[in-house]
């Protein structure tokens, strides 16, 4: 059974969740903010998180920051906030996805189950030993690392994927929403700015200047590639 943590301040929202959730089969832990989900954290095995962003005591990018140091478990953003700036800004602190309150129900499930579908396949997927390298970056899919010019980089575990799908195929351009299929195994809702989001994150850790980048390369219209 999995376990959910739904962090938010506002109790009506977390009872609704709660409920969607317990009939899908989950086990739910709640949390009204950011230090309290961190406290639940390092006492229970959490499977993926839906965080809020404002809260008191310490709000949802402060604690998932602060998750990221040593965590990978997936996390949805929870926000009342529509604007594109709120989204990115969720993304650039190391959040999976995120939901627009008022949110469908139907939906945040389904991109439940997608980040759990995807965790679970990245922590149990068996690889054979293989080495990409192109240029001074070296992937090793078994070690699961990468290095450039020799340093070793952290990566997430979709930018970690992204990396290897480009790697796997030099040359090839990939479109957002190919991409987003391909990496998040489901359908690419908003794929176009989310990987956007992911990509530059890889240029800032690939790239000496990310501004002009050596290796991914944008295709106008078309996707993104690396160069061989």
């Amino acid at each position: 059974m999995y376990t959910i943590l739904v962090c938010d301040d506002e109790k009506d929202i977390v009872n609704a969740i709660k409920i969607y959730l317990k009939a899908e089969g989950y086990n739910v832990i709640e949390a009204s903010n950011g230090k309290q989900a961190l406290e639940l954290l390092a006492a229970n095995e959490v499977h993926l998180i839906l965080m809020d962003i404002m809260m008191p005591q310490m709000d949802g990018i402060a604690a998932i920051a602060q998750l990221r140091e040593n965590k990978n478990l997936p996390v949805i953003f929870l926000t009342a906030k529509s604007e594109d700036t709120d989204k990115v800004l969720g993304l650039n602190i190391g959040a999976d996805d995120y939901v627009t309150k008022p949110f469908n129900p139907i939906e945040l499930l389904a991109r439940i189950k997608s980040q759990l579908r995807r965790y679970t396949l990245l922590g149990g997927m068996v690889t054979h030993p293989s080495l990409y390298k192109i240029g001074g970056i070296v992937l090793d899919d078994e070690g699961k690392s990468v290095t450039l010019d020799g340093d070793p980089i952290s990566l997430t575990p979709l930018e970690y994927e992204i990396l290897k799908l480009l790697m796997q195929n030099p040359g090839r351009v990939f479109s957002s929403a190919e991409i987003y299929k391909r990496v998040w195994k489901d359908p690419s809702w908003g794929a176009e700015g989310t990987v956007a989001v992911h990509i530059r994150h890889l240029r800032e850790k690939t790239e000496i200047n990310p501004g002009e980048p050596r290796y991914i390369k944008v295709v106008w219209g078309q996707g993104y590639k690396i160069n061989a």
